[in-house]
């Protein structure tokens, strides 16, 4: 989704390495997930604002759950 992030796949959520509020560029990391016992880092697919993070450190995530919101600058 355009301006949405998602999971690629089932996973647990090791590290947010943004807030609400921040500024973030395209490809920056946002998130480092754990699944299938490999460490996966999540990148910005817009530039823009941080609007929601919709979960939290040690929060197991299916695929295709929304990650993070990101206003785009567009």
């Amino acid at each position: 989704d355009e301006g949405g992030m998602t999971a690629p796949m089932p996973g647990k959520i090791l590290e947010l390495l943004c807030n609400i509020g921040d500024q973030v560029e395209t490809g920056q990391t946002l998130i480092v997930m754990e699944a299938m016992k490999m460490e996966h880092r999540i990148a910005a697919n817009v530039s823009g604002t941080i609007a929601a993070i919709h979960h939290d450190v040690g929060e197991q995530v299916d695929a295709g759950a929304t990650l993070i919101d990101i206003n785009s600058e567009e």
